[in-house]
């Protein structure tokens, strides 16, 4: 299997940080804290230091996450910033998924709240000196309840303030409405208080919208469920209630067009207004500097305003980067070449099937064919274990232990030339076990402030050096730097894959389904990985397959291979006919990167 991609490319590795959390110093981590309480990074946190730290662990991308304006509980009114109600705001921080200003940022993230955009500007130039690209979150599907710009540039009107609110739908209306009914706050479950039951003024079960808006997840009711994404509205992107679409869609054949075509083809076409806005907010922030974006619930968006939105952003910067959550396994090709996506997370096939693995109750034996079922669009596919919805590797809920990831992280960074990401404190072990008030731990909290043990005591007060890092942090962090440092400088990460795995399960004795192989391979380097993802040693013959043996064009003889990651263990190749073996013994979760010499 080869990637149609540019011969001279490297792996791209995204390291996803959550940036109010990142450089938060207080432990005091009392649930439902305040700002003042539990404290808050900033943007001047991520210091040269910082990010030289993180480029040097590998990275090549840093995905800042929860940067644009989102509706907080900390009073901003002396900046002209209105309150936000508790009854529509997940956390007291905030959900940064609920955006009420798309052209500002985070009052929290900012020294001083009235300066934060020149705090994130000065930010994006910090970044860009460390040698690092940056990403922010766009979320198309969506915005706060109250969405309100005060920073919009001359022209720009917000979301719904020029919509006909006495109808359900119109094709340039923002939003959907329920005229004639009021929203009413959901009833709250489980015993769930906003703020934990803290007081607050704005704290009454009650919030004025009047028309009632549809809610963010697509709930039509006027009083959505409290399991409904009650804190949002939905954007209209010109689909009627009916599912007609009141807009132009690509022609046959067009998902072969490169971006130019797909800019050219929207040139002279009316679009819905929402569209309009989205492009506009974000060929705003390409100027600011910004190198590319996440597009949240991205298959919740017609493709066809992808194709329009993604074709301009092309044009203003082709080198962009466009990542998407898209779970919808029957939409992937769609969003890649119609909507001109760049990658596109590969949760619901790699993910949670290597996730099972590390658990202990799933086969790697299902690996292989989830490679092959994506063969024509694997370097689209960014591959994962953790991010900011995910459960933490080392939390009882997911593997119990960090040292468990290793074999899938060396398995997921090197099985395809997709991009690899990773979130902060992953390569810390981070367990997620803080009760921080919305939302249940395992999960880093992104809705409170709150402190992130692992990454504190790598951050050390300011020092950035793992100063008060446990032995076994430092280990693993020195495995992932080991790891990500050479998939970012490997030549045969970005040229062919072939399948070790079914070979050995077949003709090898001992090799079983808790361990891994394949191979990559370019004209300069010739690469056999090989994990374990088990708590036991074993020992057996690896077998390389006669195809792997055909291509690599090895005579009988002896070949030499050396481990990538460690550079202690050397193993010797012994090839004779279509025979070509290996003795392998392989340790407790150990993987290898053979490299031909």
């Amino acid at each position: 299997m080869r990637a149609n991609i540019d011969s001279k490319s490297k792996k791209t590795v995204v390291y996803q940080v959550f940036t109010r959390l990142f450089g938060n110093t207080n432990t005091t981590n009392k649930p439902w804290g305040t700002i003042e309480e539990n404290g808050v990074g900033k943007f001047e946190d991520f210091t040269d230091k910082a990010l030289q730290e993180i480029k040097d662990l590998g990275v090549t991308h840093i995905w800042y996450t929860g940067v644009p304006h989102h509706d907080v509980i900390t009073d901003y009114s002396k900046f002209g910033i209105s309150n936000d109600d508790p009854d529509v705001v997940k956390g007291r921080a905030g959900s940064p998924y609920a955006v009420k200003d798309y052209y500002n940022v985070n009052p929290d993230l900012a020294v001083n709240p009235a300066n934060r955009l020149a705090e994130f500007e000065a930010l994006i130039e910090r970044t860009h000196k460390a040698g690092l690209k940056l990403l922010i979150d766009i979320v198309p599907n969506h915005v706060a309840r109250n969405y309100h710009s005060i920073s919009n540039p001359e022209g720009v009107h917000d979301f719904g303030a020029d919509d006909d609110k006495a109808v359900q739908y119109d094709v340039n209306n923002n939003f959907y409405y329920n005229p004639g009914e009021a929203f009413e706050v959901p009833d709250f479950l489980n015993e769930y208080q906003p703020l934990g039951g803290d007081e607050h003024p704005l704290s009454d079960g009650k919030f004025d919208e009047n028309p009632a808006k549809w809610t963010g997840n697509g709930s039509r009711a006027s009083k959505p469920s409290f399991y409904d994404w009650y804190e949002t509205v939905k954007v209209n992107y010109g689909i009627g209630p009916d599912g007609r679409k009141d807009f132009d869609e690509l022609p046959q054949g067009f998902e072969n067009e490169d971006y130019k075509k797909h800019y050219e083809f929207w040139k002279d076409k009316r679009v819905p207004n929402s569209w309009v806005k989205f492009k506009d907010i974000a060929l705003y922030w390409l100027e600011k500097g910004v190198d590319g974006f996440r597009y949240d619930m991205a298959e919740m968006v017609p493709v066809e305003f992808w194709s329009y939105m993604n074709s301009t952003i092309k044009m203003k910067n082709p080198n962009a980067f466009l990542l998407a959550e898209v779970y919808n396994p029957k939409l992937y090709r769609d969003y890649i070449h119609k909507g001109k996506m760049d990658y596109l997370y590969d949760k619901v096939e790699l993910y949670d099937t290597i996730k099972h693995v590390m658990q202990g109750h799933g086969l790697t034996d299902h690996i292989p064919p989830i490679q092959l079922g994506l063969k024509d669009i694997e370097h689209h596919m960014l591959h994962f274990l953790e991010n900011h919805d995910e459960q933490r590797i080392a939390s009882p809920e997911f593997a119990g232990k960090a040292s468990k990831g290793k074999p899938a992280m060396v398995v997921s960074a090197t099985i395809s030339t997709a991009p690899t990401m990773i979130y902060f404190g992953q390569e810390l072990g981070e367990d997620g076990s803080e009760d921080a008030g919305f939302g249940s731990p395992s999960r880093t909290s992104i809705f409170d402030y709150i402190g992130v043990p692992a990454i504190q005591r790598w951050v050390n007060n300011k020092a950035f050096d793992g100063g008060q890092s446990t032995e076994a942090e430092l280990e693993l962090r020195d495995f992932y730097k080991r790891l990500l440092k050479f998939t970012i400088s490997s030549d045969a990460l970005m040229g062919n894959y072939e399948d070790l795995h079914v070979h050995n399960r077949r003709n090898t004795l001992n090799y079983n389904d808790k361990i891994l192989s394949f191979a990559r391979w370019n004209d300069s380097e010739k690469l056999i990985v090989i994990s374990n993802f088990s708590e036991g040693s074993h020992r057996f013959r690896f077998e390389l397959s006669p195809s792997v043996l055909s291509q690599w064009n090895l005579k009988d003889g002896e070949y030499e291979f050396v481990d990538q990651l460690y550079q202690k263990k050397s193993f010797k190749l012994f090839v004779q006919g279509e025979l070509a073996f290996i003795d392998i013994q392989i340790e407790s979760l150990e993987s290898f990167i053979l490299n031909l010499q």
